[in-house]
């Protein structure tokens, strides 16, 4: 793949080459990021067309300023999520379930335990403030780096780093409350 600035070059230039260079390269991070944020399958598929689309449309207003092209696609993911919620009048976060991968196993058991892990991480989740469910879901569902996570949310990588490590604190301490009381044993606290 050859450098993002000259890639900018051809994207603003409708350089159908560079377009489906930039598609193939991002459409899985881009579909998972959306497919987190929304829940249906069929909804985020249809969305993640629409971002690419929106970035051949708005290509000619591209500039280099640094920033990796995947920053742009995901800016752009970010507002077509924003857009659809707020239209559907929902709230950006989902139920992980409604996300979660299709399970390789016919054991009912197996089966049982993984919603049940899933609607705990989805109850832990809940906790986590707008800018630490972004973080997330940047790292984690679009793969992306501490560097290109900052440059999309327009903060430093020190902040993200920051808002990750306290996001995975608090989902450690919800699901630790979860796992404690799911057995029964009481954490005393003692002054």
């Amino acid at each position: 793949m050859q450098s993002d600035e000259s890639l900018v070059a051809r994207i603003r230039r409708r350089d159908e080459a560079a377009f489906t260079e930039i598609y193939e390269a991002n459409f899985d991070k881009i579909y998972r990021y959306v497919r987190l944020k929304i829940g249906d399958r069929m909804e985020a598929e249809d969305l993640t067309q629409q971002v690419f689309l929106n970035a051949f449309k708005s290509a000619s207003s591209l500039e280099w300023k640094g920033t990796p092209v995947a920053a742009w696609l995901f800016r752009i993911a970010h507002n077509q999520v924003v857009d659809h919620l707020r239209k559907k009048g929902r709230a950006i976060s989902v139920s992980l379930e409604k996300t979660a991968p299709v399970v390789a196993s016919d054991d009912p058991s197996e089966i049982a335990e993984i919603k049940i892990d899933m609607e705990r991480v989805n109850q832990a989740t809940k906790k986590l403030t707008d800018l630490q469910c972004e973080v997330i879901s940047l790292r984690f569902a679009g793969e992306l780096s501490t560097k290109e996570v900052a440059r999309i949310m327009g903060k430093s990588e020190g902040a993200i780093k920051a808002l990750q490590h306290s996001a995975i604190n608090a989902l450690k301490r919800e699901l630790s409350v979860v796992e404690d009381g799911k057995s029964g044993r009481q954490t005393e606290q003692h002054i």
